[in-house]
This record gives structure tokens, C-alpha cells and sequence, in this order.
């Protein structure tokens, strides 16, 4: 008999992010596994705890933290030495989930609540996949609020340009593809605010940050990078020592009559 698994994307922390969908898919769910990182990172965990406890009826869930794997230092590897520790990582963390899976009454229905929303930069579709290769399991997706439309919506922007791209990447690949044809871009999962690398080489872009969107301690930063790179660099530092964590977020353009901008410079000088 194959397990039910609902990966619920839940947006990026708030209440009200969470769609009629995924309100329907939580009240489906017996158990809830949470992933486990420590001390440091508790609140992603209340978070979690506090939705569940303000949407669904209380004894109607159990919830469940596993310990997550040791990932190792991501920022000192190259690309294959990436990919490989991701894939360790990845497996290890579907062990864990399968031998808590295998101790579960057998029509015991499990949700995974996504940051965010699961298709973008979140692995638990493919954990759940690898996990299902271990013990059966029947997988369904609910789409949640991402980081990238709390981030333009905070900000009162649209991140194309009329008829043009956006393009969305990481931290670690933002300096090798940057380039202006690309539009506005938008990065995700970059601990070392790589955006800086890029001053020297288009000194007008400008900058839409923000960091834990959609929670009461979320802070918000626009104008123009060159002016705004020391203090985010600074910002950023001194919110993951306060709160043991950050997840930002940020989309970088450039100004209306540069080659590829059709930017927000305007809406920058507004907010910033």
C-alpha cells in the first residue's frame, strides 16, 4: 500500500499566504515532518508550528521533527563537488524520512510544509521522489506564494520590463552570467550577497532586497547598488547573528535607457 505525501507550499511565513489549497491539503494531513536544524534555526520550525496551530483543528495533527544531515561547506566546493554533497545530503535526509515513514500507521496521511513554494528552489519534491524509491509512496503538489512575489509586492515593482525577461538564479552563479541582456534578475540562496561582484562592471544597477518577506521582522532595502552594497553586506550579518538565520532574497536592474534595462529606477528612488 502506497502512502499518501502532500508537499505543501505554505509562502514565506505569513498566515495569509497560505492559499484556500493549501489550507484543504493541511486538513488532509495526519502527520507533518519538519526538518530538524538545530538550535541556531528553531524559528523555521515555530513558524511551521505556529500555521498549523492557527489553521487546522487542534489533535487533528501530529507533528514531527527529524534531524536533518550535516550538508557540509557548500561555499568552498567547486560545481561537481556542489552537486555531489547536495546529492548526499539530499539522500540521507529521504533515509531519515522513509524509516519515520516505515514506523507510521500505514493510513497515515504526511505533509511536507514548503517554504515558499516547491517548485522554486526547494528540493522536498525530489527528497519525497527518493524517498519513495525506499518505501511506497503517492506524491501530490500544492503551489505556494513565492519569495519572488512577496519581494516585488513589498516593493510596489513589477520585475519585467514591458515584453522582457526575468531571469532568476543564484548566488553562486550570479558574477558567471550576469550580463544586461537578461533583464531584471533575480537570486536566490546567496549567502555572500555576490551582487557586489557586479559593481565594477554595471555601477547603475539597482537593487530590490528583502529578508524574512512576509514576517514581522522583515526588512526591506532599494536604490542603487553601489550605494546600498556596504550596508546590506552589514545588514545581513548582524540579522543572522540576531535571529541565528536569514533567508533574503533580491532582484537586481538596471535603469530605463541602459542597454537591457527597462528598469524600476524611478520606483528605487521612491522606496529607497
Amino acid at each position: 500500500m502506497s502512502r499518501a505525501v502532500h508537499v505543501i507550499g505554505i509562502g514565506t511565513g505569513s498566515p495569509a499566504h497560505v492559499t484556500g489549497q493549501a489550507v484543504s491539503a493541511m486538513r488532509a494531513c495526519d502527520v507533518f515532518l519538519v526538518a530538524d536544524k538545530g538550535e541556531a534555526k528553531d524559528e523555521l520550525v515555530a513558524v511551521r508550528r505556529g500555521l498549523c496551530e492557527e489553521l487546522l483543528e487542534a489533535g487533528s495533527y501530529r507533528f514531527v521533527t527529524v534531524p536533518d544531515p550535516e550538508r557540509g561547506p557548500d561555499a568552498s566546493r567547486d560545481a561537481a563537488q556542489y552537486q555531489a554533497g547536495v546529492d548526499a545530503w539530499h539522500a540521507a535526509r529521504a533515509r531519515r524520512y522513509a524509516e519515520v515513514l516505515d514506523a507510521l500507521p500505514v493510513d497515515a496521511v504526511v505533509g511536507f510544509l514548503v517554504w515558499g513554494d516547491p517548485a522554486f528552489y526547494d528540493s522536498t519534491v525530489r527528497i519525497v521522489e527518493a524517498v519513495g524509491r525506499l518505501t511506497p509512496v503517492v506524491m501530490s503538489v500544492v503551489p505556494g506564494i513565492s519569495a519572488l512575489q512577496v519581494l516585488a509586492a513589498e516593493h510596489g515593482i513589477v520585475l519585467n520590463g514591458i515584453g522582457g525577461p526575468v531571469h532568476v538564479t543564484t548566488g553562486r552563479r550570479l558574477a558567471s552570467e550576469w550580463r544586461p541582456e537578461l533583464g531584471t534578475v533575480v537570486v536566490m540562496l546567496d549567502a555572500r550577497l555576490q551582487c557586489v561582484q557586479l559593481l565594477k562592471r554595471a555601477p547603475d544597477l539597482y537593487v530590490h532586497w528583502g529578508a524574512y518577506l512576509g514576517l514581522p521582522q522583515q526588512e526591506l532595502r532599494a536604490g542603487r547598488l553601489a550605494d546600498l552594497a556596504d550596508e546590506l553586506v552589514t545588514l545581513r550579518a548582524q540579522l543572522r547573528e540576531r535571529h541565528g538565520w536569514v533567508m533574503d532574497t533580491y532582484a537586481l536592474t538596471l535603469p530605463t535607457g541602459t542597454a537591457g534595462g527597462e528598469g524600476t529606477e524611478d520606483t528605487a528612488r521612491a522606496i529607497g
